[in-house]
């Protein structure tokens, strides 16, 4: 499924124009981008959690070259599913 049919979707089943679907569905992603950039995890009761997950500093290796590159400490995004979430798809 695109963001397009989820749009649609949505649209259709409540009746509320496809625009006003998309402005909503665009300021949630971007909210959710804000907070995680802030260091905010953000949790939807019965969805799912967005986090960030802290990563290590380390050396990694550049093939090609064949060097060592310093990989500093960095934060990356991820989704935990809720329970219900998680049981529904089970299911």
């Amino acid at each position: 499924m695109k963001k397009a049919d989820l749009i649609n979707q949505i649209a259709e089943q409540t009746g509320v124009p496809k625009v006003d679907v998309l402005v909503s569905i665009e300021s949630f992603f971007t909210n959710v981008k804000k907070a995680l950039a802030e260091g905010e995890n953000v949790y939807i009761r019965g969805f799912g959690s967005f986090i960030t997950k802290k990563r290590a500093a380390k050396v990694g290796r550049n093939i090609k070259k064949n060097t060592t590159v310093y990989i500093p400490e960095h934060y990356i995004p991820s989704f935990k599913p809720a329970k219900e979430f998680t049981e529904e798809v089970k299911n």
